[in-house]
């Protein structure tokens, strides 16, 4: 049993996510609508919880859009918890070695070679455990230059899917702005050299762009699996289009070309 994750990964050179910060009924629905592969939610920077995306997730198990949660960090209780419900992978931030990116992986396989516990919330998952614990990708941030220094430890480890590239954190790390995160040469070359070791591994290269023309860019890096806008932006870019349109006002590019979260 594959998830939809995997078998867009193994379908596409590159697949697109949206992203989800707060509860919401149909913001998932939609971005698979407007043909989105995959979307993402914040249970690090966001307004929800694991119960909450839990309830989301199973709601979703009929909708055709791959689904990834990010955490704060490896605690195996929320991860087991939005695996259960049939997240298709996790998003680990903050990873800056390989013990801490091979917590991440025991917290989503069983013992023995993990400490997840058997308790799947969807009768669609199963009861085989090699099966439901394959399906699970698992993706370390790597977000800091302590991060980007163990990279090649942290893709050694077993389990490992690909790793998810915090631009923002990345920029504030090197001395730089958030505002520099996707403009700036050395940030950029260094995500570039992320991509690029992650890839020569044969793992996904993942990254937050936070809007299109960031998602662009990143593309052109060699990322494959890209998280463009937040289910907030693109309301809001929506409606001011629609209020442009309205009124007969200059178009704003602006929010167009810098990512974010919200």
């Amino acid at each position: 049993m594959t998830s939809r994750l995997q078998d867009l990964l193994a379908a596409k050179d590159r697949i697109w996510g949206g992203w989800v910060t707060g509860p919401t009924i149909l913001g998932p629905e939609e971005f698979a609508a407007a043909g989105y592969d995959y979307v993402g939610f914040d249970l690090q920077h966001g307004y929800l919880d694991d119960a909450a995306v839990a309830l989301i997730l199973r709601r979703l198990e009929h909708v055709p859009i791959a689904t990834a949660v990010r955490l704060p960090s490896a605690d195996p209780a929320p991860i087991g918890r939005v695996l259960d419900a049939g997240a298709d992978a996790v998003i680990i931030a903050m990873v800056e070695s390989a013990e801490q990116a091979a917590a991440a992986v025991a917290a989503a396989r069983f013992a023995p070679e993990g400490i997840r516990s058997f308790g799947p919330l969807r009768a669609s998952l199963g009861h085989d455990i090699g099966a439901l614990q394959d399906r699970v990708g698992v993706f370390p941030m790597v977000e800091t230059v302590a991060g980007a220094a163990a990279l090649p430890e942290i893709l050694a480890v077993p389990g490992i899917a690909g790793v998810y590239v915090g631009p923002a954190d990345l920029a504030v790390s090197m001395g730089r702005t958030v505002a520099d995160s996707w403009r700036d040469p050395a940030v950029l070359e260094q995500m570039s050299g992320i991509c690029a070791v992650t890839t020569a591994a044969g793992l996904v290269a993942a990254a937050h762009a936070g809007a299109g023309l960031v998602g662009h860019t990143a593309a052109g890096l060699g990322f494959r699996m890209l998280t463009l806008a937040s289910e907030s932006q693109a309301l809001r870019r929506g409606a001011a289009e629609n209020l442009r349109e309205a009124t007969g006002a200059a178009p704003d590019t602006g929010s167009r070309q810098t990512g974010g979260y919200r």
